[in-house]
């Protein structure tokens, strides 16, 4: 599905369904160097239960043009108005990594839009670390390849996920390095990166949001451990926890286990 957002055109995965405004609607925002094709199962799913999906490219990445976010706020604006050229009220909102900031943003910013909030493996602050910051802008390759140590705690997924012999790290890696392609004028990976390093809003944001919150974190996770939560966790007024056994990527690395948390708390 394409739609017409900021005068660019976006692309949304609709997990396979023809899109139908009646209907519920959960939008599914990806983390720095991905794409709409992180939440494959989880999206596939909700689609064939009743649900709307919208699991946007960000704009600059992979099949959707415009301007990448400078900033977790210019990220937030944007879902806004993916709700308004898709002609949806109100929607769900799931969010991994800087998507969960940009989600955490939106939700802070027109509360009476948002039904429920799922942070997955969020933090705040989510600062990057120097040396990593420089290498996705200078050199990307190595950046991509500490980025897949960190973020992943083991080698091949379930079957659930990816299929049977999947390498986690050599899939992970050669779609970050699609992703960094897709984009020929801005560097999408260090944008990325920056937006959620210079972050600060995210408690004020937390204070603001009036839905169901849902935590979503992997236990094994090193770029956003589970404690890195627990200032958005103080400030949640709706909240509930659930960790699983994953690293940074849980919708690759525990698949069922984020489905299901994501099901029960987003509902049938």
């Amino acid at each position: 599905m394409e739609l017409q957002v900021n005068g660019a055109r976006t692309f949304c995965y609709t997990g396979g369904k023809e899109f139908d405004p009646a209907k519920p609607t959960v939008v599914f925002i990806h983390g720095v160097l991905n794409d709409h094709s992180v939440w494959i199962l989880q999206t596939r799913y909700f689609a064939h239960h009743g649900f709307n999906v919208l699991a946007p490219d960000l704009p600059g990445h992979c099949r959707s043009a415009g301007e990448p976010p400078r900033s977790v706020e210019e990220g937030a604006d944007f879902i806004l108005k993916l709700l308004d050229a898709a002609g949806v009220q109100q929607a769900a909102l799931v969010g991994h990594s800087f998507g969960s900031l940009i989600a955490l943003e939106a939700a802070a910013r027109a509360p009476e839009r948002i039904s429920k909030l799922a942070l997955v493996g969020t933090a705040f602050p989510m600062k990057v670390s120097p040396a990593l910051l420089e290498s996705s802008l200078s050199q990307p390759e190595k950046a991509i390849a500490m980025v897949n140590v960190f973020s992943l705690s083991m080698l091949a997924p379930p079957p659930s996920a990816l299929g049977p012999g999947t390498w986690l790290y050599g899939g992970s890696r050669a779609l970050m390095r699609r992703v960094l392609a897709s984009n020929k004028e801005v560097n999408v990976f260090h944008r990325g990166f920056a937006a959620c390093d210079s972050y600060a809003g995210g408690e004020e944001a937390m204070a603001r949001v009036q839905c169901p919150v849902l935590f979503l974190l992997g236990r094994n996770d090193a770029m956003t451990p589970p404690k890195a939560a627990q200032a958005l966790q103080a400030k949640a007024r709706h909240a509930k926890t659930v960790v699983v056994e994953a690293g940074h990527q849980l919708m690759t690395e525990a698949p069922d286990a984020t489905l299901f948390a994501l099901k029960d708390f987003l509902g049938p």
